[in-house]
């Protein structure tokens, strides 16, 4: 048996012995991530010969002066073990829990990360406490005792500026998400004393290579090279982890806190307008960073969009005048060297983010999980931000010019989402039909316009607005002007509106029905 002879070395052999024994071990069950019911006897404290006995004496080495090579094959095995919970509950101690923060150098006596030599092993060790974390809560409550997220982070800012350590700030990270995710105190710890907050901001500023051309504009390069594999890793567990410090900051309360926030926003746009090493890895990329927009107080998304340099207005003039003079709507939005340019507001990030959304909605599977997110952001940036709503009406909700399709038919942006008002979910087809909604700055007459009736019933129904009107929120009033093609047809929809029941049981427009009912109502309050 594999146990028996590996044990039997870790017991009683030299360095060399363990290493090669271990990491044949290793070897054979490197994609071994559940252990079958068979191995049941090996897990047994009274058998000599189990898994249990295997991770104690591997602990045992590992407190002992040996070679650098044979610390990570008694690591790697120990990660693989680990991931099994019924091992860890009698290995899982504080002792032992010292011996990998001794190792990943996360001890407040470790000053430097000069030994190259040791990386691995501040790897494996990091490894490892990442499966004990997850499946232990005995190791989750002795990661508090230990202020193991205040050690992280101490780590962390000895690796931020060096690149050549990805590996060791990647597993940092998704050690302190792990954490954050696990316990609430150490969300609170991590934002306030521990100013998680700048710390992990700087790390993804590290992967992005940023560099500021403004208080809260980076340079971005179009053509150049795509995010490495492993700066996209570090960046996508930072974003997670960011996302846990910040769930619930929806309001800010100091000047410094908007300043950090609109910092975090800037960042995210960047991030928005660069891609990964694949497009698997560039999707995961933008889903963390939309995830992590939802936290940011909306009155601080404006950094999203920027004027214009002198560069660029002039480019802009050049494209607008290159445009026929007969498509006066569609000089509104122009694009011009990869910049998506509207009312002289460089349009790049919020382009990126409807794309975004149309890819989710393509996918036809996971709205809640996978749409809602990216719906949400967009619907909060067009109520707080004049020219992210003009500019998101603009590209999906144009001028209307097929008047002969229903509104759900078709393959635009529009007739998706009108597809999505009568979804079976019910939260996918409220905030589907909510950015609409806001798109038409609430007003009824123009969401029946682009959606129909039927299709937008459920929302006027819900907000008391089946006779007409408009919403709550304040919107400027600059015109929504109709189509030729529009004018043509409008009179004909007067076939199709909503109807209500008279007193006298007779079928009547119901805005008329309603007047009926509320002249009964005050007859009757006058004769009390």
């Amino acid at each position: 048996m594999d146990e028996e002879r590996a044990l039997y070395i870790v017991r009683a052999g030299e360095a060399g012995a363990i290493e090669r024994v271990l990491r044949d071990y290793s070897d054979k069950h490197r994609a071994t991530f559940k252990f079958e019911s068979t191995d049941e006897d090996k897990r047994k404290p009274n058998n000599d010969f189990c898994l249990l006995k295997l991770c104690e004496g591997i602990f045992k080495v590992l407190i002992k002066d040996i070679p650098t090579t044979c610390q990570v094959s008694c690591l790697e095995v120990l990660r693989i073990l680990s991931r099994d919970k019924k091992v860890l509950v009698p290995v899982t101690t504080k002792e032992n829990m010292q011996i990998l923060l001794r190792l990943a150098k996360l001890n407040e006596l470790d000053d430097s990360l000069e030994k190259v030599s040791e990386f691995p092993v501040i790897v494996e060790s990091l490894k490892c406490l990442c499966n004990i974390v997850f499946n232990s809560q005995m190791a989750q409550q002795l990661s508090l005792e230990l202020n193991l997220a205040a050690k992280l982070c101490n780590l962390l800012r000895k690796c931020t500026d060096r690149k050549f350590i990805n590996d060791i700030k990647c597993f940092d990270l998704r050690l302190l998400f792990l954490l954050s995710l696990l316990h609430t105190d150490i969300r609170s710890q991590l934002r306030y004393e521990l100013q998680g907050l700048p710390l992990l901001t700087q790390v993804l500023e590290s992967a992005f290579s940023i560099k500021w051309t403004d208080e809260y504009e980076s340079a971005i390069d179009h053509n150049g090279p795509p995010l490495s594999p492993q700066e996209t890793d570090c960046a996508i567990e930072a974003l997670k982890a960011l996302f846990n410090v910040t769930v619930d900051s929806w309001k800010v309360h100091k000047e410094s806190d908007s300043h950090q926030f609109r910092v975090m926003a800037a960042v995210l746009r960047h991030c928005l307008l660069i891609v990964g090493p694949t497009e698997d890895k560039t999707e995961e990329l933008h889903s963390n960073a939309v995830n992590l927009l939802s936290n940011v107080p909306v009155s601080c998304l404006d950094v999203l969009i920027c004027p214009l340099t002198h560069e660029e207005t002039a480019q802009e003039a050049t494209t607008l005048d290159e445009l026929p003079s007969n498509k006066t709507a569609e000089k509104e939005t122009v694009l011009k060297n990869n910049t998506m340019v509207y009312n002289g507001m460089n349009m790049e990030a919020i382009h990126v983010l409807l794309s975004f959304m149309e890819k989710r909605i393509d996918k036809g599977s996971s709205y809640r999980e996978g749409l809602t997110p990216v719906l949400s952001l967009l619907t909060e940036c067009s109520r707080a931000h004049r020219n992210i709503r003009k500019f998101l009406k603009d590209q999906v909700l144009p001028p209307l010019r097929d008047v002969t399709n229903r509104p759900e038919v078709g393959s635009t942006v529009r007739n998706k989402l009108v597809r999505l008002m009568t979804h079976v979910d019910l939260g996918v087809k409220q905030i589907a039909a909510e950015f609409l909604f806001v798109l038409c700055k609430e007003r009824v007459d123009s969401l029946l316009k682009y959606t129909g009736y039927g299709n937008a019933a459920g929302l006027l129904a819900a907000r008391g607005l089946l006779a007409g009107g408009r919403g709550d929120n304040w919107y400027s009033e600059d015109e929504d002007t109709d189509t030729e093609e529009y004018k043509n047809a409008k009179p004909k929809e007067e076939l199709l509106k909503p109807m209500g029941l008279k007193p006298d049981g007779t079928i009547t427009p119901l805005e008329e029905a309603l007047n009926q009912y509320s002249v009964i109502e005050e007859t009757s309050s006058d004769t009390d």
